[in-house]
């Protein structure tokens, strides 16, 4: 069994920061992507940001500029240090894990390349 937990997640003023961070703990795997998903209300997820572990190489995937993902392989962690946060940035934010085998820069996308879930923290933004 494997296992994500999150952590980070609160209230803040819009222009503010928060820092999320994530980790993985269980039976032996191999971790090829961890990255970070968000879901508001009435709203489907949405892919935020994601680090993939390609060979020795480290790429990283974002569709916000405003936030930065870093990540430890060997400690099966992620973290997100997002900046001038806007209220539309409020929802539950999850962390995933890809664990079967490498995905593709389209794939990291895909909600549903990614193997396990933590149970989400909810980052609330306030105008």
């Amino acid at each position: 069994q494997v296992q994500l937990v999150e952590s980070g997640g609160g209230l803040v003023q819009a222009g503010g920061s928060l820092r999320l961070s994530c980790a993985a703990s269980g039976r032996t795997f191999s971790t090829y992507a961890m990255g970070w998903f968000r879901q508001a209300p009435g709203k489907d997820r949405e892919f935020v940001s994601a680090i993939r572990w390609v060979g020795t190489g480290v790429l990283k995937d974002s569709v916000e500029g405003r936030f930065t993902i870093s990540g430890d392989n060997a400690k099966k962690s992620v973290t997100l240090q997002m900046s001038s946060l806007k209220p539309e940035d409020t929802a539950v934010y999850y962390c995933a894990a890809a664990v079967t085998r490498t995905i593709s820069a389209r794939e990291v996308f895909d909600d549903r390349s990614y193997t396990y879930w933590g149970q989400g923290t909810q980052v609330s933004v306030s105008s």
